[in-house]
């Protein structure tokens, strides 16, 4: 059962607070897990001078830094630790704090009985892989770990050969029961935290910047479709093509962007030329953030058409603050976040998603409504001091009334 965390603004700490949060990825690297860590750990040194809380945040990473300036972020940031020095941080600090069930760091904090937070942001303590998407039939996975049916696992994960696929089973043995062991199990939505079953849990909406303005509205002829997001399977790119496809066999007149790089580009862009679907259908590549507003300022609905490993859609919520229309698949943490406040159609379906791309089209004045129910849906469960607050309530829980 999940938690309950006082929404309220957590009450003044009495002593310092060291907080380490240890992300395998992080900046420079682009990815939803990477612009959560920088936002959260953003939030705290801002909350802690704001409020005048002693509160110190360090970030600790496998990514390399590469170009990346962190001398002017706000906290500190170690890469790549050795043994050596993870235990010493962990020794040292108040609240470790894990974006995700990485094993290492949570051994040391539990030998060293600190206490320990883990941010779930995939399903690695259910899922061999964390996507909780079934590979041989590309479908959303009914929970074949959780029901023991691990040759199921087994064959979903063939393709990274017989010893890593039974190394990927076996490891989330041990993961799953250390994570029942630590203070506090935190899920952005309260699907996952329906899927995961953990003790201790409690479900802390993701944020995302809230000092955006509402998106300019797009003109009244545009017909312009866009999909932001990473080019593997488990996004969902074919059925988004599928779907053109059937509205251009009706003579509908329409252009969709695909923002976003990946593995899965050569094949899409091979499948587009199958459905014949050039002159409608563009890849834009990556395109940095600085750029990406204006790349799809005109586009009448951004698709989330994702078949699994959702388990909050930032995409769909970063759009959703903007303004903008939402077409996504009804799936997990993903259906929760759009709410009745986008356009949602069945995992999968493509003849589901081409009939939402047709109302976008034809019903103007209803998708307006759409998108200003989909802002303050957003401002309302999605604001940066929401977030922080429960975090802060999560740490002072997590720590006891005894350490203030």
């Amino acid at each position: 059962m999940a938690l309950q965390v006082d929404e309220a603004v957590a009450p003044k700490m009495r002593t310092p607070l060291k907080i380490l949060i240890y992300s395998t990825a992080f900046a420079p690297s682009v990815g939803g897990v990477e612009t959560f860590v920088m936002l959260l750990a953003r939030g705290l040194a801002k909350w802690g001078y704001e409020t005048g809380e002693a509160l110190t945040v360090t970030v600790v990473t496998q990514t390399s830094q590469g170009d990346f300036n962190d001398a002017a972020l706000p906290f500190g940031v170690l890469r790549h630790p050795t043994s050596k020095q993870l235990w010493r941080l962990v020794g040292e600090t108040d609240v470790l704090h894990l974006a995700g069930p990485a094993f290492l760091p949570m051994l040391l904090g539990l030998l060293l009985r600190k206490p320990i937070v883990i941010e779930h942001h995939g399903f690695q303590a259910v899922c061999p892989n964390g996507q909780l998407l079934y590979e041989p039939a590309r479908i959303p996975c009914p929970g074949h770990f959780m029901a023991r049916r691990h040759h199921k696992c087994l064959r979903c994960n063939a393709k990274y050969g017989p010893v890593r696929s039974f190394k990927m089973s076996l490891l989330t043995f041990p993961r799953r029961w250390l994570c029942r062991y630590v203070s506090v199990n935190i899920a952005p939505t309260t699907s996952l935290a329906t899927v995961l079953k953990l003790p201790n849990t409690v479900a802390i909406y993701h944020a995302v910047p809230d000092d955006h303005g509402s998106a300019p509205r797009p003109s009244s002829d545009s017909a312009t479709f866009v999909f932001v997001g990473r080019l593997v399977g488990t996004k969902g790119v074919d059925v988004l093509l599928r779907a053109a496809h059937q509205l251009r066999t009706e003579g509908l007149s329409f252009r969709v962007k695909v923002v976003g790089d990946g593995p899965d580009r050569p094949r899409l862009e091979a499948f587009v030329d199958v459905l014949e679907l050039r002159d409608c259908i563009a890849f834009e590549g990556y395109v940095p953030e600085s750029a990406l507003e204006q790349d799809i300022a005109d586009a009448v609905g951004v698709i989330v058409p994702s078949l699994a490993g959702e388990v909050f859609g930032l995409v769909a919520a970063e759009q959703m603050i903007r303004g903008r229309l939402v077409i996504a698949a009804d799936t997990g943490g993903l259906g929760e976040v759009v709410g009745d406040a986008g356009l949602k159609f069945d995992i999968g379906d493509a003849k589901g998603l081409a009939q939402r791309m047709r109302e976008a089209l034809e019903q103007r004045g209803r998708m307006i409504e759409l998108r200003l129910k989909a802002r303050q849906r957003a401002l309302a469960f999605f604001g940066q001091t929401r977030m922080l607050s429960e975090h802060v309530a999560v740490y002072e829980r997590a720590i006891g009334p005894a350490a203030f």
